[in-house]
């Protein structure tokens, strides 16, 4: 077996035997939403870290695979479970025909038609009261009490996407999308179907963000067209957590993904109950001042920009050692 794989196998390890080995649901809770957004983070990575495609509108697909699975249960009576099945395949539909409508543009263009095509999605969500239920949302009965099923479902469904991502990108598609992220011109002019390949892109990522958006559904048993459909708390959110963690590499938004809903939920608990109420609605500041940081700092993310964060903590080592020295 090769060295350069071991790593992630230690990290799988750790993150199986995490919740035999801490018996919490809160801190399984807390694992769910981070491998969640493992699951979104390195969807959005895929179409704008290696294709150049930058989404604002994520929460479209993350809404129409949550809706997927609860129109399961209020419409056609059966489990909100086939909606795992369902929600990726419906996502990617609707992101076969965002492309279509939306690659015929570049750039922020592109960018603001994501923004203006999730608008659009989650009022049509909120209006329209006799499909999805409007601002009531739909509710449903869990299937599981404990959170074990949801937390391994949610992992094996964080570590495919991780490895369809890998494979993709060290694939000739892979390839093809750097290709147009660099430079869509001179790669059209290599014979490399710009439309083609974006599209493609987009239907994988499309695919992911609506499983992930189907297993919500299930997780958390309730949604409205405000949560699902979010502009920052989910489109924002994708794009935060492969920035911090590195966008344009496999493994940043999961480093991302469990750095943004750690801090999050440390903030949300005024850290663990020691500091004032106030302190929870202080995240989104820290949120953008630590997104400023690692602009500023580490423009590649913390796992792009790995070998800096490697020398920083040599020199703090040399630094201790000769003050203790002397």
């Amino acid at each position: 077996m090769k060295s350069k794989n071991w790593p992630a196998i230690i990290v799988l390890a750790v993150l199986i035997l995490f919740p035999i080995a801490v018996r919490s649901d809160y801190y399984t809770h807390v694992f769910i939403i981070a491998l969640m957004w493992v699951i979104i983070g390195s969807a959005w990575n895929l179409l704008a870290g290696y294709t150049g495609q930058v989404s604002f509108g994520h929460a479209i697909f993350f809404g129409t695979g949550a809706y997927t699975a609860g129109l399961c249960v209020t419409k056609l009576q059966i489990s909100a479970w086939w909606g795992m099945l369902l929600g990726g395949p419906v996502a990617l539909l609707v992101g076969l025909l965002i492309g279509w409508i939306c690659f015929r543009l570049r750039g922020p263009y592109f960018a603001l038609a994501t923004i203006a095509v999730g608008e659009i999605f989650r009022l049509v969500a909120t209006v329209w009261r006799n499909f999805t239920e409007g601002m009531q949302g739909i509710l449903i009965i869990q299937t599981f009490r404990s959170k074990l099923p949801y937390y391994y479902l949610v992992l094996g469904l964080a570590a495919v996407c991780v490895y369809v991502t890998y494979r993709v990108v060290r694939s000739k598609w892979g390839f093809y999308f750097v290709a147009i992220r660099e430079d869509q011109d001179a790669a059209e002019s290599m014979g490399i179907s710009a439309f083609r390949y974006k599209s493609l892109s987009l239907m994988i990522s499309s695919f992911f963000t609506g499983i992930a958006g189907a297993f919500y559904m299930n997780y958390m048993a309730f949604i409205d067209p405000h949560v699902v459909f979010s502009l920052h708390y989910i489109s924002i959110m994708a794009i935060l957590v492969a920035i911090i963690g590195g966008v344009g590499t496999i493994w940043g938004p999961a480093v991302g993904a469990f750095i943004m809903v750690l801090l999050q939920e440390t903030f949300r608990s005024s850290f663990f109950g020691l500091f004032p109420k106030w302190v929870s609605e202080a995240h989104i500041l820290v949120f953008g001042l630590l997104v400023i940081f690692v602009i500023r700092y580490m423009a590649n993310g913390i796992i792009g920009d790995w070998s800096k964060v490697q020398r920083l903590w040599s020199k703090d080592k040399e630094l201790l050692t000769t003050s203790g020295g002397n």
